[in-house]
């Protein structure tokens, strides 16, 4: 496994071959960093899920660098959803659509639908182009950590938690942080109006208003399987705790507006939500690098990102 921290002008054609070749590449996204795999070579999809330890029925999310490649994975598109796609792409927002022929199972968990996006980073889209130029048509990249743990918003926490199922030929291409640290938000789009399915940095508010349909929350009685929906996951070892007081020794994230209870272990005190969306993941990273065993989380009730961070967190304590 191999690091690249210095881009110079190759590194573009080398990620890409990389891909085209069959090998897995990490690389950050504005959301979290993505596994990369090429989403048409079965075999480099199959190792991908072997380093995940994905159930192999958990579909995929497809990165393409330009909406010119959206008609080759999805068909039937509403125009709501190409509404929002024009406006919100590049950026934290995976559409799921009814899937094309070259869509196979290996890539959908064997629904008829496909989750699509473009990712708003510098790094991904060189790559994603570059790819594209050698032939490639869409890269799949669910987040590059083992499935159910916590995602990974730097090149080191992908290393550290995956490095020993790479092999020598694979990548991780080092961007620095995540600017957002959560996850995109997803939208069931296969039916009249928009569906969320996972909240993110796109809220309800500013996807009604580009739509110009009302979106409407997830139902139970939707059984589309996509990322993040299992009712367990983005994990720590430390036991996760939203009520009770923190005792010494035990793990506290807050706004820095909250005070440090009991001589607890303050591992991250954001100004506001987006800084508590960001600095997340890392946080409960670093009370695993310590070995806490609890952590307790002061979740912004309102404000932007707070139906996003309070989905993960939810997650967390089952």
């Amino acid at each position: 496994m191999e690091v690249i921290s210095s881009f110079n002008s190759d590194w573009p054609r080398i990620a890409a071959l990389k891909l085209k070749l069959g090998h897995l590449v990490a690389f950050p996204t504005e959301t979290v960093y993505g596994l990369g795999a090429d989403a048409q070579n079965e075999f480099a999809v199959s190792r991908m899920y072997e380093v995940k330890a994905r159930p192999r029925n958990h579909p995929v999310i497809i990165h393409i660098s330009s909406i010119q490649y959206l008609d080759k994975w999805v068909i039937n598109t509403p125009e709501y959803a190409k509404k929002l796609a024009n406006f919100f792409w590049p950026g934290p927002m995976t559409l799921i659509l009814q899937r094309s022929k070259i869509a196979k199972d290996f890539i959908t968990g064997g629904q008829d639908s496909v989750g699509v996006r473009i990712p708003n980073n510098k790094i991904a889209q060189k790559l994603l182009k570059e790819f594209e130029d050698l032939g490639g048509c869409g890269v799949a990249a669910p987040s590059a950590n083992r499935f159910g743990q916590v995602s990974p918003t730097s090149a080191s926490d992908v290393s550290e938690e995956i490095q020993d199922y790479l092999n020598s030929s694979d990548l991780i291409l080092n961007g620095g942080s995540c600017t957002l640290g959560l996850e995109s938000t997803i939208l069931d789009c296969r039916s009249k109006s928009p569906i969320i399915l996972r909240p993110g940095a796109l809220e309800k508010e500013m996807i009604n208003e580009i739509a110009g349909i009302k979106v409407m929350d997830y139902d139970l009685t939707n059984k589309i399987r996509t990322s993040g929906q299992n009712k367990s996951h983005y994990k720590p070892k430390a036991l996760v705790y939203l009520k009770g007081v923190p005792q010494t020794g035990d793990g506290y994230i807050a706004l820095n507006s909250f005070k440090t209870p009991n001589d607890s272990v303050r591992l991250a005190s954001p100004k506001d939500n987006s800084q508590f969306a960001q600095q997340l993941y890392s946080a409960l990273r670093l009370a695993d690098k310590f070995g806490l065993t609890r952590v307790f989380i002061e979740v912004p009730r309102t404000g932007p990102l707070s139906d996003a961070i309070m989905d993960r967190v939810s997650k967390m304590v089952l």
